[in-house]
């Protein structure tokens, strides 16, 4: 069985981050270990949510796993919130994936929409261009793109501007460069990537739903992760997990309840599976 090291936050209510991802990705088969960075009470949509910071908690947890020869087919970043859990999970890939053997997926969450979140500024960004060139994988949405190369952000991009950021992005060092959130015709989104080996651009795409939820980017992520180790192609699995994403939002805005706080991934788990079956056996 595959392993993979999920490093993120951990919301102790609201569908996002950890409470995605060791769900998700432990549902497809694989064991799934955490790293907490750390503990919300709730997301940040809520207010008057509580936060403790655990980056004191970092070195003795990984110190602990050294010493205990323990090992990992996967190390996934999402949300992290500083410079020093930047630097310190850095130090994690050169102890626990110093070489190809371990892959190294990064989804540098840090802004949506045009602007980053309130606690980033554009030092932080480009400290988190620094830190995608250690990876092999990397999944920013197109805001976090234009941040992380010094690109101006549009709403709408042509399929040309979109080439040219994965270009961009290739060049900051990953293998694979992908960017979601990419709209490549009226009512579709979905995502488009970089293969910076070959050269070649692959894109999928979903009909677009008018709906906005919290936390589908960390599913559309740890699907991802979760078909990749599965030994799924990082194209196979991002199909997947863009189509899996899409079915959930679909699902969710059915939900009588409207959930407004996160999307109803329990309830499309069997289908994921389904779907990554059928792919392993094409």
């Amino acid at each position: 069985m595959k392993r993979v090291l999920s490093i993120q936050d951990i919301s102790c209510f609201g569908k996002c981050s950890t409470t995605i991802a060791l769900p998700v990705i432990s549902a497809m088969g694989v064991e799934t270990a955490i790293l907490p960075t750390a503990v919300l009470s709730t997301h940040t949509m809520f207010k008057n949510f509580t936060v403790k910071d655990l980056s004191d908690q970092i070195a003795p947890i990984t110190k602990h796993w050294r010493d205990e020869g323990i090992t990992f087919d996967s190390i996934y970043t999402g949300y992290l919130g500083s410079f020093e859990q930047i630097e310190m999970v850095e130090k994690i890939f050169d102890d626990f994936a110093p070489d190809d053997t371990t892959l190294k997926f990064v989804d540098p969450v840090m802004a949506d929409n045009g602007a980053l979140y309130p606690a980033f500024d554009l030092d932080y960004a480009k400290r988190n261009a620094e830190f995608c060139s250690h990876a092999d994988i990397i999944v920013p949405n197109i805001t976090e793109a234009c941040f992380m190369t010094n690109t101006p952000y549009k709403e709408d991009m042509s399929e040309s501007e979109v080439k040219a950021l994965l270009e961009k992005l290739g060049k900051l060092g990953p293998t694979i460069a992908v960017l979601t959130g990419v709209s490549l015709k009226d009512g579709m989104t979905g995502f488009m990537g970089l293969d910076t080996r070959t050269g070649e651009f692959l894109s999928h795409q979903n009909i677009r739903i008018d709906a906005a939820y919290h936390g589908t980017g960390d599913l559309f992520a740890s699907a991802c992760v979760g078909g990749i180790m599965n030994g799924l192609s990082w194209d196979d699995a991002m199909a997947i997990a863009s189509d899996y994403t899409a079915e959930t939002i679909a699902v969710t805005l059915k939900d009588p309840k409207k959930p407004w706080y996160g999307v109803n991934f329990e309830t499309t788990l069997p289908s994921l599976i389904a779907k990554v079956e059928v792919a392993k056996n094409i």
